[in-house]
């Protein structure tokens, strides 16, 4: 029988997946047509189709404030995960448009975060510290460190950066998408 919370956790860890597959696909052809810089947290960057990219990444946050404590934890907790599994399995050697993307994710992630009171907070975060997209290690070991500054904010022990891997394995490994054997074999 599985528990509510656990369901409840399940759920919003899924929700955020999905958001994040919806939210590269929408923004990851606009934007690639312009300049891999992207402004800086607060600057607007003109584009011609009446959009500002600048705008749509590092705006406002948009949500309201999250009143339920409860809610609040379980939300932070999936969404540390959804992030740290996204920089484990980003390439150690990534493209351009890879970097771009992930890029363009964390500061969507910071806008688009259901508490808005935690998105302002992170923005401020993301002004100081802006995502470091060069590799798999740097994305990975910049999230450890966002954690942590966000962890001494709300008074929280700090993670060990270098055991990161370890509490946020996925389990899916480099493995070839066709190794030649079915998995009955």
């Amino acid at each position: 029988m599985i528990r509510t919370t656990d369901f409840k956790g399940r759920f919003i860890v899924l929700a955020l997946l999905v958001f994040a597959i919806c939210t590269f696909l929408f923004y990851q052809a606009p934007l690639s047509h312009h300049s891999s810089r992207t402004p800086q947290f607060g600057q607007q960057q003109s584009r011609t189709d009446g959009i500002t990219s600048g705008a749509v990444l590092t705006g406002h946050a948009i949500a309201p404030k999250l009143g339920n404590a409860t809610a609040k934890a379980e939300l932070g907790r999936a969404a540390w995960k959804v992030l740290h599994t996204t920089f484990a399995r980003f390439p150690e050697k990534p493209t351009d448009d890879e970097k771009e993307a992930l890029r363009s994710y964390v500061y969507l992630f910071q806008r688009l975060y259901p508490c808005g009171e935690c998105a302002e907070h992170f923005g401020k975060v993301l002004e100081k510290y802006p995502p470091q997209v060069s590799s798999r290690t740097a994305a990975a070991m910049w999230g450890c460190f966002v954690h942590n500054v966000v962890n001494k904010r709300l008074q929280k022990p700090e993670w060990d950066c270098a055991g990161l891997g370890d509490v946020y394995d996925c389990g899916c490994g480099d493995e070839p998408a066709d190794s030649g054997k079915n998995a009955g074999d």
